[in-house]
């Protein structure tokens, strides 16, 4: 009997022994993104041996890879299953969940990956995004804040910190954030453009633009980043350098009315008022449910005297937000150009009604 027992523990052991190679042999195939081929070996070692933990986590890895998210969390309840504990299996099947959209749903996982594991920094990292996700603004800054603290740092954890510091208004210590961030990936253009946009926020313009040329530099398709230059040379008073940012933003991406809007406004500081209302014309024709498009043509159509044209898009504008006491006013203003007074004085009263500070004086100059 002890015989038999001797050959048994050898057989076992040389079958454990084979799984580990296996096992590593999918982890080398997930590593080097050969995603199906860690599938198909995974798939021989559950169906030999149902209850590998290790093997049905694997396998959710390789599933969550090629999108196959419900089958992915379904290999991850398997292994949970046979051990509630595993936090890498609760961590795993977090991020299927916001794969799928479920932020509120993965969180809990990734408390539970957490509890388990308290030095779990992917799960820190992953339940602040879920957080910000769910606009927990607060709870993501701590959540990447002890994944920095646990490390190792790295440029998205530092990225991520910067980008919430950058929703909560903390621009300075936003760009400290992006500037380490950039210190480990020199070649990333989003870390430049992001950390232009906090520059941009603190008034510190040349700096802004500096990181938008880098990012563009790296970078040179993205419509995106062009305008976000254009906005910081707007702000400079380099109406046309701003000009031609704009025009490589839409000839990059034609399709975006914001674009073609801002772009008319640097026209309209130009004075360019004709090629202005092209511009805004071409956002209503792109999206024709913004009313600032059509309070903008209207001031551009009063400034070449088209005042039945500025009067017909402030009242396009009133159509569609009629809350706006801005609007009423500065129709107002152009029904007395046209010495419509008693129209005036009603868009007048009711923008003083809806809260203008400027009405009044307006009122009482030419209302009885």
């Amino acid at each position: 009997m002890r015989k038999i027992a001797f050959i048994l523990l050898v057989l076992i052991t040389g079958i454990a022994q084979a799984q580990d190679a296996a096992l590593e042999s999918a982890r080398k195939k997930i590593a080097a993104n050969d995603f199906k081929g860690a599938k198909a070996d995974l798939t021989k070692i559950i169906d030999s041996n149902p209850k590998n933990k290790i093997a049905l986590n694997l396998r959710g890895q390789a599933r969550l890879e090629l999108e196959d998210f419900y089958g992915a969390i379904g290999d991850y309840n398997a292994a949970l299953e046979i051990d509630s504990t595993f936090a890498d299996a609760l961590n795993n099947r977090g991020e299927a969940k916001m794969a799928l959209g479920d932020d509120e749903g993965a969180i809990p996982d990734f408390d539970k990956a957490i509890k388990f594991n308290s030095k779990f920094a992917d799960a820190y990292s992953n339940r602040g995004l879920a957080k910000y996700n769910t606009e927990d603004l607060q709870g993501a800054y701590f959540d990447f804040s002890k994944a920095l603290e646990l490390g190792p740092v790295d440029s998205d954890k530092y990225f991520n910190r910067g980008v919430v510091k950058a929703e909560l208004g903390e621009f300075i210590s936003a760009i400290d954030d992006y500037s380490k961030a950039i210190e480990f990936d020199k070649n990333d253009p989003a870390l430049y453009n992001y950390r232009g946009v906090a520059y941009y926020n603190t008034g510190n313009l040349d700096q802004a633009v500096a990181d938008y040329d880098q990012a563009i530099k790296l970078d040179p398709k993205d419509a995106l980043k062009f305008e976000n230059r254009a906005l910081a040379k707007n702000a400079k008073q380099d109406f046309k350098g701003a000009l031609e940012d704009y025009s490589k933003a839409i000839e990059l991406n034609a399709t975006e009315p914001e674009t073609y809007n801002l772009r008319g406004v640097v026209k309209y500081s130009m004075e360019d008022h004709d090629g202005a209302i092209a511009d805004y014309t071409k956002a209503i024709e792109l999206d024709d449910t913004n009313p600032v498009y059509y309070d903008n043509r209207a001031l551009s159509k009063t400034e070449k005297e088209d005042y039945a044209g500025a009067i017909e898009d402030y009242s396009s504008s009133i159509e569609l937000y009629p809350s706006d006491p801005e609007t009423y006013l500065q129709r107002g203003v152009v029904k007395v150009t046209m010495n419509n007074k008693y129209d005036a004085c009603l868009d007048f009263k009711r923008a003083e009604e809806l809260g203008s500070t400027e009405a009044k004086a307006l009122i009482k100059k030419n209302c009885k």
